[in-house]
């Protein structure tokens, strides 16, 4: 078996190195975007079991369940995010910002309705 050509001179190591290394970035970044099981709070269903899944790299997450709307907070800066809501097919945004708590962990306050959005 031929090794690898790259129109003409032969792949180095360190391009191969680099390769892999991208892969292995890939398939790191594919397994955090998975959804783990978490406790869930929203003012408007209660608490639930539920699926948090982080978005981007940013701390931007949803919160998932059989039953439940989704809800999206997009990280806009450092402990602010604005909110979403699904419902159905189509995604509307909530009024106001949400602003991470500094008195709970894992919760994020609406400034503009007092909402709140927890995941732990």
């Amino acid at each position: 078996m031929e090794p690898m050509r790259s129109n003409g001179p032969w792949v180095s190591q360190g391009t191969l190195a680099r390769y892999f290394g991208v892969s292995a970035l890939c398939i790191t970044m594919g397994a955090a975007a998975e959804a783990r099981a978490a406790r869930c709070f929203t003012t408007d269903e209660g608490s639930f079991e539920c699926d948090f899944r982080m978005t981007d790299q940013n701390g931007s997450f949803e919160i998932s369940a059989p039953g439940k709307p989704t809800y999206t907070l997009n990280m806009s800066e450092k402990d602010v995010a604005f909110g979403f809501v699904g419902l159905g097919t189509r995604n509307v945004p909530l009024p106001g910002r949400y602003l991470r708590s500094k008195n709970e962990p894992g919760c994020w306050l609406n400034d503009a309705t007092q909402a709140k959005i927890c995941a732990n």
